[in-house]
């Protein structure tokens, strides 16, 4: 679980990004963070990690307090969360392969991650999440011949691969296009389903986020507006959150989208073939 207590940060000019922020996100839950720019959603997933610093308040994960650790406990600890990033992050000029083991650099010595050499196991576990993704026949393709949706998989992977506790999800879909952005929205879903992962996804797609979040936070100049169920976000909640507007288009299409599938939630992908046992120790 992680449990934000009284979460704030304030910039040396004085704005307040974050005011008195208190939230809990049970294992196993996928939390959307709704919510206008400048809303304090960016700040509240890098204060968890601590790529930014809050401050003042607490930040705990399951049994460790993250807001008081040094830097050398701070790197073991990010390796308990796993963060996939807007703009994937990858390394464009290493393959595939090399960019999920990057993942587990925080458990491999200097001169292994040097030469990038990775024990036999975490080389088998790359091959494994990579055909879990979809990508397993593009292990030593390089980074910059994916596409977009095939890079965001690569760093689901990365992130995976650390054997994380939780899971902060910085707008995944932003510069993806529309079936893409489900089909990786519904893949986030069930993995943290899967391995019971918490996971904070901040997304600005309202739709995607009622259609695959069980549960929603609203965030407003710093401060939680909503916090509730998918169906809950009313035109006065969404009015509360982003000020005023006609919502009613988007209420109808999530209305629209649930009908067509007959369900809400998470969707089911199709079935994932067994990947072929490879235990190469360098890549």
């Amino acid at each position: 679980m992680l449990r934000l207590e009284n979460l704030c940060k304030r910039y040396p000019t004085g704005d307040e990004a974050l005011k008195s922020v208190n939230l809990e996100v049970p294992d196993g839950q996928v939390m959307a963070l709704i919510g206008p720019s400048g809303a304090g959603k960016s700040t509240l997933i890098r204060c968890v990690n601590r790529l930014v610093e809050p401050t003042s308040g607490s930040t705990r994960l399951n049994d460790l307090e993250l807001t008081g650790l040094s830097r050398r406990r701070l790197r073991e600890a990010r390796c308990r969360m796993g963060m996939i990033f807007q703009e994937y992050a990858l390394v464009e000029r290493l393959t595939v392969m090399e960019n999920v083991l990057s993942g587990r650099l925080g458990y491999v010595g200097f001169w292994q991650s040097w030469f990038r050499k990775f024990p036999a196991k975490d080389v088998s576990e790359a091959f494994r999440l990579l055909d879990r993704v979809g990508l397993f026949d593009m292990a030593d393709k390089r980074a910059d011949e994916l596409s977009g949706g095939q890079r965001q998989r690569v760093g689901i992977a990365r992130a995976l691969i650390q054997n994380p506790e939780l899971l902060l999800v910085d707008e995944p879909t932003a510069s993806l296009d529309p079936k893409t952005s489900r089909q990786i929205m519904r893949l986030v879903c069930e993995l943290c389903k899967e391995r019971g992962l918490a996971a904070i996804i901040n997304i600005h797609d309202v739709l995607l986020a009622q259609m695959f979040a069980e549960r929603i936070v609203g965030l407003r100049l710093g401060e939680i507006v909503y916090d509730g169920p998918p169906d809950g976000l009313t035109p006065d909640v969404l009015t509360d959150i982003y000020g005023e507007e006609d919502w009613s288009e988007t209420i109808r299409a999530v209305d629209d989208d649930e009908k067509e599938n007959g369900k809400t939630g998470i969707l089911a992908l199709d079935p994932v073939k067994e990947p072929t046992q490879q235990t190469p120790t360098q890549v």
